[in-house]
């Protein structure tokens, strides 16, 4: 009776193991998983780059892969939401799927382009806000944020944006940061521009970077 127990005991033993083993190498492949979040600066005349942000968003979806996740949205508004997203894709297990879908979020991004109006102001806070939930939401174990913009936020009167950002685990890039007019007479605004972005994204915990060379897409591997 004592060994029938003991078989029974180390039957289900080896069965509990087998399920976390299990549990755990599904955690590890979806944590393998990427995610992605572009916002496109569509304030003034930056409108007039969003042709290069078309360059990196193919070099992006040629990259990308089953199970991994792409945002394009565009920062326009004094109160950033979803309605401000261009397209959207997680991409699918068979790759005829994946294709169809990269090729469906490229047609939407090349209409955005074409038809895109520029916006009155630019709420990068409330972007980074939006892509944080939203990559937080999609359960990926590899999170990016991509900033194309000249990173000046210009919000309407009595909005404040003086929070602080909670990026523990993001990787966040600012693309093609152009200079304004102003810093051609000021050239030192156009430094602390960038040095305070990176003081928020590193303070919040995350990893901070510019790439400004965007005939050299492969820095921005992920």
């Amino acid at each position: 009776m004592i060994k029938i127990l003991l078989m029974i005991c180390t039957v289900s033993l080896l069965f509990s193991c087998s399920a976390d083993t299990n549990d755990a190498a599904k955690k590890r492949v979806k944590n393998s998983h990427r995610g992605v979040y572009l916002l496109l600066d569509t304030s003034g005349t930056y409108t007039q780059e969003l042709n290069k942000a078309r360059q990196i968003i193919n070099y992006l979806l040629a990259k990308l892969e089953s199970g991994d996740t792409f945002v394009v949205a565009r920062i326009d508004s004094g109160s950033f939401s979803e309605k401000d997203i261009v397209a959207k894709i997680s991409l699918g297990s068979r790759p005829s799927e994946a294709n169809r879908q990269k090729r469906l979020f490229s047609a939407q991004v090349e209409k955005f382009v074409k038809e895109v109006e520029s916006s009155a102001y630019t709420d990068i806070s409330g972007g980074l806000l939006q892509a944080i939930e939203y990559l937080n939401e999609s359960g990926v174990g590899h999170k990016h944020i991509l900033i194309f913009s000249d990173l000046k936020e210009d919000l309407p009167k009595n909005y404040v944006r003086d929070f602080d950002l909670t990026l523990d685990g993001f990787t966040v890039r600012a693309l093609n940061v152009t200079k304004l007019r102003s810093d051609n007479i000021n050239p030192q605004d156009y430094l602390e521009r960038v040095s305070e972005w990176q003081r928020r994204i590193v303070q919040g915990g995350g990893t901070w970077g510019v790439v400004n060379d965007l005939d050299r897409p492969d820095s921005l591997a992920l």
